[in-house]
């Protein structure tokens, strides 16, 4: 079989490829595929908490700021 041409590199893959830390790639790829589907499942486990950690405390200062603005109107 005879060696095709290599086409020239995408210029827009050469310019994303520069900011990809290909070695945190290689060692997810040593992983089983069991192992990878259980650190994506803990990342998404993760951001769900950070998720309603976030509405929660959204919710804290809601309550806050209305009655501080109840207080105030009241005095």
């Amino acid at each position: 079989m005879q060696d095709l041409p290599r086409p020239d590199p995408d210029p827009v893959v050469q310019a994303y490829k520069k900011d990809i830390d290909r070695t945190l790639i290689r060692e997810n790829l040593k992983l089983t595929v069991e192992e990878r589907f259980r650190k994506a499942m803990a990342l998404a486990q993760f951001a769900e908490e950070l998720r309603r950690a976030g509405r929660e405390a959204r919710q804290r200062r809601g309550d806050g700021f209305r009655r501080a603005a109840d207080d105030a109107l009241a005095a």
